[in-house]
Parts: structure tokens; C-alpha cells; sequence
């Protein structure tokens, strides 16, 4: 495999740990050097042990010191810890502001909220700060590349983790080709087209599919190369961009202002609550990306400082953004006048300031390059750390040593960003992705809980079954309103249920469990209320999104889990065995040496 000193080899040659590989390696084994994978009757011999082999990883949990030391080196080369909270925050913003407000406001406002849109902003913002919170305690304590992947891993075990990385990887491939593709679209009227001038229509597809766009693909292309060269360099372009970015916003509210009329916000609520919270699971969208800030820990100069920081600010000022600019945007036209696709280029010219849809269109563009770009970012590095475990190919986990950046999975995910990007509709996209990354953050402040209420060999066997009743009544109580919440139009009965069984799901674990952790540099506060209302909050807003959206998602996950039983569950089971071997091993021969020392 191109390996040099300092390679491990235990239990039939699988490979644990690399130090140094060739820049350009690519036989078998850089994809499968499991025993596993070595020969036809390997590979038969274990598939007859996936039972087994499967229990073994539903309960395994990987240790923190594990995540930041011995899965870290096997990519090979340590990544470059040149950002600060500065950089963090920036980040942030770039990954955020993009084509979810700059698209789906007008969609959602024009025939789901109405003027109410803001505060459907309102709902998702909240929703998101929660899982920020959750994010940042993960990210000080186990700052690696992974991010929820690895928090998950050490809380949850590698079965959950796997399944949250296969949803986290289609977060970032669908975010990017939705954004790659709205690009398009306001790249058209800044030219002084329509937005689906530049695509071409092949009839031969389905309609959803049929609506191709190359432009987006170069979009990709382009962004593909910046990120690969080096992550500081990213950093600064993303932050110039940004600047600029939140100059146009400030410009598109003030001048906005300006044409505002008041009688447009006299039907507020026509479309109820009901329509503010199908706006919300759907604009969900417009704050995804803030995870992938946490996937930079390993790459931060003081975790601990840093990160917090950036991210709180980062979403602080996205939030007041998005409401800021969706209150303009009803306050300039009537909500059924407004545009569903270019909704703030059209209001401008609407009103009568045609000129103003260039710096709008100039913007949006703006936005959307540097949500790609710190997509592009985010998802390589959460690529990388799954290879790392072997649940993707190894090869996939190789930091090249001059540029520090995981370039083999950059062009991966950005290929298959590109591919999704030039076939497949908007509409799709948000809705799929939206599902996605509600279900990892429910996840991960699942995990939260789990991290500060149970230490293995320290929580007693009542306090860990008081833990886990209360988890799975969080968790039903959280179910259960919102199904009944998508199933029926009428009636409050079951609320009356179901949300006092979740405030005393929540108060059983806050008086009678004791918590086994604390966060030794930054904490969440407010534990439990504040995970379990991130809980309860994302799994109510999936109860908002179609029934269509929840078939494709899954889809998805039925392939997810084919992969996993057929290749990754094994591949992580050769890994961890052989780790466990070389680990042994090493022991031994401290104690043989300890042991001559005190014979001589």
C-alpha cells in the first residue's frame, strides 16, 4: 500500500495505522486491506459471522483518546492547525447565508406562510442554535475531523454513527448541488435572463430530472480545486466574501426598507400555525452548514476558545439576517406577488428599483460560493475521519503532506455533489436534505445526554436504567406530537399528553439521574432542558415535511444499510480487532521490557 515504517500489521495483516504513503497510491489495498477483503473465501467466511460481528458493533463505543490519537494517524499526515474563532465565525457565516434565504423564502412565503415567514426564520433559527450548543460542547472535548460522526462513535457506537455519517454525507452532497444550482439560477438574472434559461432541457427524463445544468458542475469544478490546496487560503477568500456578503444584505434591508409598505403585512397569519411550521421544517435549509465548522476542530489553534465563539456568533448573526431580510421582502409586495424563485431580485424591480436586482443577484452569488466552498471544506474532512475507521476506504482518508488538506476526498464528494447537482430539481433537494439534518441533530443531542449522564464502569446499573427510560420517553413523547401533528388538521387532545409526558420525561432526569460528566473546558448549559428541547424541536419539524421526502430518505437509508452489512461492518470489525491485537501486543512488550529492567 505504499507504506513505509511504522506500519502495523496484526490479526492477518490488517492494516491499522499508516505514517507515511505514496502521494498517488492506488491498488486493492488502499480501498480493502482488511483480511476480510483479501480472498473470495475470506470474504465468504465472513459474511456467515455478520450476526456476530454486528452485535459486537452495535454495542461498541470508541474512546475519546482513540478519535484524537490513533484514528487521527492514519490519515497519514497531520492536518494544519492554522484557524482561530475569527476564521470559525466566517466560516460559519459563509456556510450558512446562501441559497436557502436568497430561494426559499419567496417559495415558502408565496403559497405555504405568508408574511408570517419570519417567524417560521424564527422556529428553524432556534431549532438551529440548539444543535449549536449541542455542536460546540462535542467539538471543545473531541476536536477531531469527524465531527458528529465522531461524536457519535464515542456516545452512541459505530452502528448509529455509521447510519448519521451515510445521512450526514447526503446533507453535503444535497446542500451543494442545491446550491450549485440556485447559483445558476441568479447567475441568469444578473445576466438579464430567467432563471431556467441556462439549463437544458432533456425530455427523454423524468420531469424532476429532466432539467440539466452544466453551469453548476464548473461551479463545482472550480470550487473543488480551491479547497483542495489549502484550508487557510480557503479561509481568507471566505471571509472577504462574506464581508462582502453581509454588505449587500445590509443593503438589501435598508433599500428594501425604503419601499416598505405596511397594509402588506395585514393577512400576517392567514395560512395559521400550521403553515408556519411547514415553512420551517422546509427552511430548515437555510441554516444548514453551521455543522461543518465543527469538522474544523482538528485544524484550530485553541478549541476551547475558539470554537464556541465562532459558532454562537456565527449563527447570532445569520438568524437576525434571515428575519431581517424576510420581513423586508413581505414588507416591499404582497406575499402572493412574490417571486419563488428570485423573490428579492424581482421585489426590487417590482418597486420600481430595477437596478437594484444586480447587487442582489451580485450577492447572492456571492453567498452561494462561499456556502460551497465551506461545504466542499466540511464534508472532505467528514470523508476523511469515516476512512480513518474504515467505514469508507482507507484511501479516501490520505492528507497529502504538502498542502495538509484530504484531498482524494474533496474530489470525491465534490464529483458526486456535481452529478446530483446536474440532474436533479430544488424542490427535492430541500426537502430530502432538510430530513437528513434533522435526524443527526436529534442525534447529537441525543448523544449530549448520553455523554453527561453515562460513564462506562462509573454509572450504576439503576441510574443507567432510570437514563435510558427517560431517553426513550423523551424520545416517544417527542414522536408522538409530532405525528399527531401530521396527521390531523384539528384537535389538541393528545398535546395535552404527550407534551407534559416530555416535561416530565425531562424534570425525572434532571432530579433523579445525576450527571457522571462535566465538560472539562466548555459546557451546554442548562442539561438536560436544553438537549431534550433540541430533541423534541427537530423531531417536531420532521413531523412538518411530505410524505415523498420521507420515502427517498428511506431509500437511502436502505442502501445505507446494505453497504453496512456487506462491507463496512466487516471492514470496522477486521480494524478494531486488529487495533485491539497491536494494542496487546504493545502491552506485552512494555511489560517484557519493564521486566528485564528489573532483572538487570
Amino acid at each position: 500500500m505504499g507504506t513505509e515504517e511504522g506500519e502495523s500489521d496484526a490479526a492477518g495483516g490488517v492494516v491499522v495505522a499508516v505514517k507515511r504513503r505514496r502521494g498517488c497510491s492506488c491498488t486493492k489495498d488502499d480501498f480493502f486491506p482488511e483480511e476480510t477483503f483479501q480472498s473470495w473465501e475470506s470474504y465468504m467466511r465472513s459474511l456467515r459471522q455478520t450476526g456476530p460481528r454486528l452485535r459486537d458493533r452495535l454495542f461498541s463505543r470508541s474512546q475519546e483518546h482513540a478519535e484524537l490519537h490513533e484514528v487521527r494517524e492514519r490519515s497519514g499526515h497531520e492536518m494544519k492547525k492554522n484557524l482561530n474563532w475569527w476564521d470559525l465565525m466566517w466560516f460559519g457565516i459563509g456556510a450558512v447565508i446562501g441559497s436557502g434565504i436568497f430561494v426559499l423564502t419567496g417559495q415558502e412565503a408565496n403559497s405555504v406562510v405568508g408574511p408570517a415567514v419570519v417567524l417560521s426564520y424564527v422556529v428553524s433559527g432556534i431549532s438551529a442554535m440548539l444543535s449549536v450548543f449541542c455542536y460546540t460542547e462535542f467539538a471543545v472535548e473531541i476536536p477531531v475531523a469527524g465531527g458528529s460522526f465522531s461524536y457519535l462513535r464515542v456516545e452512541l457506537g459505530d452502528f448509529v454513527a455509521f447510519v448519521a455519517a451515510g445521512n450526514i454525507l447526503l446533507e453535503y452532497v444535497i446542500g451543494g448541488a442545491a446550491v450549485a444550482r440556485s447559483w445558476t439560477s441568479y447567475f441568469a438574472t444578473l445576466l438579464n435572463h430567467q432563471p431556467n434559461d441556462f439549463l437544458i432541457h432533456a425530455t427523454a427524463l423524468a420531469s424532476d430530472y429532466s432539467h440539466l445544468d452544466p453551469i453548476a458542475v464548473v461551479v463545482i469544478a472550480i470550487v473543488c480545486l480551491v479547497a483542495a490546496v489549502s484550508t487557510k487560503g480557503t479561509s481568507r477568500f471566505n471571509y472577504i466574501a462574506s464581508i462582502l456578503h453581509v454588505v449587500v444584505i445590509l443593503f438589501v434591508i435598508v433599500a428594501g426598507l425604503t419601499k416598505a409598505k405596511s397594509s402588506n403585512l395585514d393577512d400576517f397569519f392567514h395560512f395559521g400555525a400550521r403553515g408556519i411550521f411547514h415553512a420551517s421544517a422546509v427552511l430548515f435549509f437555510a441554516y444548514v452548514g453551521f455543522d461543518a465548522v465543527s469538522t474544523m476542530a482538528e485544524e484550530t489553534k485553541n478549541p476551547a476558545r475558539d470554537i464556541p465563539i465562532g459558532l454562537v456568533c456565527s449563527m447570532s448573526i445569520t438568524t437576525l439576517a434571515y428575519c431581517a431580510m424576510a420581513i423586508t421582502l413581505c414588507l416591499m409586495q404582497p406575499y402572493g406577488n412574490i417571486d419563488p424563485h428570485a423573490p428579492f431580485s424581482v421585489a426590487f424591480q417590482n418597486v420600481g428599483m430595477n437596478w437594484a436586482k444586480y447587487i442582489v443577484a451580485f450577492g447572492a452569488l456571492k453567498g452561494m460560493t462561499t456556502v460551497l466552498l465551506v461545504s466542499a471544506v466540511g464534508q472532505a474532512r467528514y470523508l476523511t475521519h469515516m476512512a480513518r475507521t474504515h467505514m469508507m476506504p482507507p484511501w479516501l482518508a490520505h492528507v497529502h503532506p504538502r498542502t495538509g488538506t484530504p484531498i482524494n476526498a474533496t474530489v470525491v464528494m465534490l464529483v458526486a455533489t456535481a452529478v446530483i447537482a446536474f440532474f436533479t430539481d430544488l424542490g427535492i433537494l430541500a426537502n430530502l436534505l432538510s430530513i437528513s439534518t434533522l435526524f443527526i441533530f436529534m442525534l447529537v443531542a441525543l448523544a449530549l445526554l448520553v455523554r453527561r449522564y453515562y460513564v462506562s464502569g462509573q454509572t450504576s446499573s439503576a441510574d443507567r436504567a432510570k437514563l435510558v427510560g427517560f431517553l426513550l420517553l423523551i424520545l416517544a413523547s417527542s414522536i408522538a406530537t409530532a405525528v399527531y401533528w401530521a396527521a390531523t388538521d384539528k384537535g389538541w387532545v393528545a398535546y395535552v399528553v404527550t407534551v407534559p409526558a416530555w416535561l416530565l420525561a425531562t424534570a425525572g432526569l434532571w432530579w433523579w439521574v445525576p450527571q457522571a460528566r462535566q465538560p472539562r473546558l466548555w459546557g451546554v448549559p442548562l442539561v438536560p432542558w436544553l438537549p431534550s428541547a433540541s430533541i423534541a424541536i427537530n423531531i417536531f419539524l420532521l413531523g412538518s415535511i411530505d410524505g415523498k421526502s420521507f420515502m427517498r430518505f428511506g431509500i437511502w437509508t436502505v442502501l445505507l444499510l446494505l453497504y453496512y452489512f456487506f462491507v463496512g461492518l466487516h471492514a470496522t470489525y477486521d480494524t478494531a480487532k486488529a487495533t485491539e491485537a497491536a494494542s496487546a501486543g504493545k502491552t506485552m512488550e512494555e511489560g517484557s521490557a519493564m521486566d528485564n529492567d528489573t532483572h538487570s
